[in-house]
């Protein structure tokens, strides 16, 4: 994990080097982290769309071996592996994102080292010398987390002298960590008597709570509106409902089970996050949605929507030939009762 973590902390240097902003470096990491996974959300759309197509013979496996779960998935794992449709891919997604909140978090939680280039030796060096003189008095620091040295260093001029002179750290290694007027190494608070405290700090942060949550409220919704056959399967269960003899016709996909739970956990985790970590965290949140969000709008425009109008246009074709069919019937039946007449 270290290299994982000096790979996203020179990553991050090399943007905050070029935009000069530490929220901007964050913005631009989560932009390229979020990039480098729409080829895995283009796959699991097309899975989906693949899921989507086989849905007959899902059906049919499904009356067949509706009282036998057990042959019933294996049935239908056979039956997406031999189509190139693996239900589970659509679960990947977010167990990798689960996977870098890791990189991230010792990020925003380490910026002296990962972004500043401190030794972990110096920032150790500087952690004791602040508990040594009771300057730390509430939290905890460790050479990994260490948000509220910086705090030290920034207003406490003797301490962050006596830190220079020693050659822990250089007055060009404190960096600015402000983005919109807002200190990103704060974490936002939920409790009001905090709120009140320092209005001027914490009122802004409070943005990043509401956006995590509004982004993800979108793009949960997004997720069901542009998933393929979403209508079809939305008024099937109407029916199940109106009628009890077909309850249990409806296929349960293990994979879609799964997902939504992950699509419930994965928003939980992001709000304890953002109240619990300096708001960078929440800004790589909230730009980590509205990349979600452009990117199930990508996937639609270029898979889901042809895939439903192809399908349309096929149920149409079939639905003019069956009426052909009919008609074609109907008129040799009226011709071979006019000839019995005759």
């Amino acid at each position: 994990m270290q290299l994982l973590y000096q790979f996203f902390g020179w990553l991050t240097r090399i943007l905050f080097g070029f935009f000069g902003n530490y929220g901007m470096a964050i913005i631009m990491l989560t932009v390229i982290i979020r990039a480098a996974l729409i080829p895995l959300n283009i796959k699991s759309q097309k899975s989906m769309i693949k899921m989507q197509a086989l849905s007959g013979k899902t059906a049919e496996l499904q009356r067949k071996y509706g009282d036998d779960k057990q042959k019933y998935q294996e049935e239908l794992m056979k039956l997406q592996q031999e189509n190139g449709a693996m239900g589970f891919s659509g679960c990947i997604l977010p167990f990798i994102q689960l996977f870098l909140i890791w990189p991230i978090y010792r990020i925003v939680s380490g910026p002296l080292i990962y972004l500043s280039r401190v030794p972990k030796e110096s920032v150790q060096k500087m952690i004791d010398l602040a508990n040594n003189e009771g300057l730390v008095v509430t939290k905890r620091l460790t050479a990994d987390l260490h948000i509220p040295l910086i705090e030290i260093l920034n207003n406490n001029s003797d301490f962050l002298n006596e830190c220079i002179s020693k050659g822990y750290i250089a007055m060009g290694q404190l960096l600015d960590l402000n983005f919109l007027g807002m200190d990103l190494t704060k974490t936002p608070a939920w409790n009001p008597m905090t709120i009140i405290s320092d209005p001027k700090t914490y009122l802004p942060l409070l943005m990043f709570p509401i956006l995590v949550i509004a982004t993800n409220l979108v793009s949960m919704k997004l997720a069901n509106w542009l998933k393929p056959g979403y209508k079809e399967q939305q008024e099937a269960k109407k029916r199940e409902k109106m009628n009890p003899a077909r309850a249990g016709q409806t296929p349960e996909d293990q994979a879609e089970t799964t997902a939504k739970m992950m699509t419930w956990m994965m928003p939980l985790l992001m709000l304890w996050t953002t109240f619990t970590l300096p708001a960078a965290m929440g800004l790589y949140w909230v730009v980590g949605g509205l990349m979600g969000i452009l990117t199930q709008l990508l996937t639609y425009f270029l898979f889901t929507k042809p895939y439903n109008l192809k399908k349309l246009e096929m149920e149409q074709k079939k639905a003019e030939a069956f009426r052909k069919n009919t008609s074609d019937e109907d008129k040799s039946a009226n011709r071979k009762k006019n000839k019995k007449k005759k």
